[in-house]
């Protein structure tokens, strides 16, 4: 039996907030792979994968993962390596020294950074394992540097360029045109892009690679006169509407984006069908954005962005000076709807009116700038009901129950 690999989430984890409210943290998407995508990778753990999360998402992410374990150990499987799921691996000396570090024979360890713990070998396991906090099962271990930890909803959209560029290329197939390539598009180096099966390129369209790859999924469409600029990773079934600018941007699965999206991650199952601007910006799952909605990703004075943390529960700095639009899960504009730079929009908001709404907006939040009122429950799932069967999706009994349980939290 292979030796468990454990991603663990961290009481850190409330610092992504909304975005990981409805979600393992290793769930989120950074560059164009979940984390958890990066993590099986990097550590070959095509089995004996245990996904550690807070009880409250337990029951989705099983719904999401259902080929591993979710807070439980497989029978007779000796020590563990765990890993925290908001590291972004990457090939060097702390990943070579985890993996040499944890096998059998070996004592308990642990790597850690600030206080936080970034992986630990545990030889022999407690029995409540999953119950007690992860920093009390570690020994005190090691200091290491160049870790990167995902600590705040900015660091999601951080270096995009480089993080999209290693995992178009842990992606790989470039050059292999399966899809339907119209004769009139523009791909001046082919050898940089990746087409797959069943996908439809239409008239007119440019795939510009100069500035990096351009990764398109199955059953993709890139619709007629749209421009992708690379690195750009566009998800099996996702559309780009016509006439759409997309750069430096990663579109997931069964999302649709029109206008202009740059330097964005859209998690999967959302639109943004029609004209407008997004940029510096991260959507969730089941979010629509009407037409001509516009994100401010860049003050007036080209200063310091502040964000919402929902630990704090106040604006903090975030030592950047782009950043956009964070929307949780289910939430929803009307068209002509405006974002100041920095807004955190929480699950299941409806949106609508002139003028700037607050660039905080909790949870399951009716309104806009001239008041928000809370977002009756009931409405909320029946909406969900109608906008998932769109994609062929139910609202299954643990979507309803995490739902109700956040709406009782808010």
């Amino acid at each position: 039996m292979p030796m468990p690999l454990v991603l663990f989430e961290d009481r850190h984890v409330r610092h992504l907030y909304p975005l990981a409210l409805t979600r393992t943290a290793g769930d989120l998407v950074v560059g164009a792979r979940t984390l958890i995508d990066v993590q099986r990778e990097s550590f070959y753990a095509n089995d004996g994968l245990v996904l550690w999360t807070r009880p409250e998402v337990a029951a989705v992410t099983a719904q999401e993962h259902p080929e591993v374990l979710v807070n439980e150990l497989p029978a007779h499987s000796g020590g563990v390596l765990l890993v925290n799921q908001r590291w972004l691996l990457r090939e060097g000396e702390v990943l070579d020294a985890v993996r040499a570090g944890a096998s059998p024979g070996q004592p308990a360890r642990a790597w850690r950074q600030g206080n936080a713990v970034v992986a630990a070998w545990l030889p022999e396991p407690p029995p409540d394992l999953f119950i007690r906090p992860v920093e009390t099962l570690a020994p005190k271990g090691e200091a290491v540097d160049g870790v990167t930890l995902i600590r705040n909803l900015w660091d999601l959209i951080a270096d995009l360029p480089a993080r999209l560029a290693h995992d178009l290329d842990a992606l790989g197939g470039f050059g292999i045109q399966d899809g339907s390539v119209h004769a009139s598009a523009i791909v001046p180096e082919p050898r940089e892009v990746h087409i797959g099966e069943d996908a439809a390129i239409h008239p007119g369209v440019i795939l510009n690679t100069e500035d990096g790859p351009i990764w398109i999924g199955a059953e993709a469409v890139i619709e007629e006169g749209a421009i992708v600029r690379g690195p750009a990773y566009i998800g099996p079934k996702a559309v780009v509407k016509a006439a759409a600018r997309v750069d430096t941007s990663a579109i997931g699965y069964w999302s649709k984006v029109g206008g202009e999206v740059h330097a964005s991650i859209v998690h999967s199952l959302s639109s943004k069908a029609h004209d407008g601007y997004l940029g510096s910006s991260y959507l969730g799952r089941w979010c629509n954005l009407g037409a001509d909605t516009n994100t401010s990703n860049l003050k007036n004075d080209y200063g310091e962005v502040t964000v919402y943390d929902a630990v704090a529960e106040d604006f903090v700095a975030s030592g950047e000076q782009f950043v956009g639009l964070f929307m949780g899960d289910h939430s929803k504009c009307s068209i002509n709807t405006m974002f100041n730079t920095g807004t955190v929009v929480g699950v299941f908001c409806n949106l609508f009116g002139s003028g700037f709404p607050p660039r905080h907006i909790a949870g399951f939040s009716w309104g806009g700038a001239d008041g928000l009122t809370p977002y009756r429950l009931d409405k909320a799932l029946r909406v969900a009901e109608a906008v998932m069967a769109r994609r062929e999706r139910a609202l299954t009994e643990a979507d309803r129950a995490l739902l109700t349980a956040l709406f009782a939290a808010r």
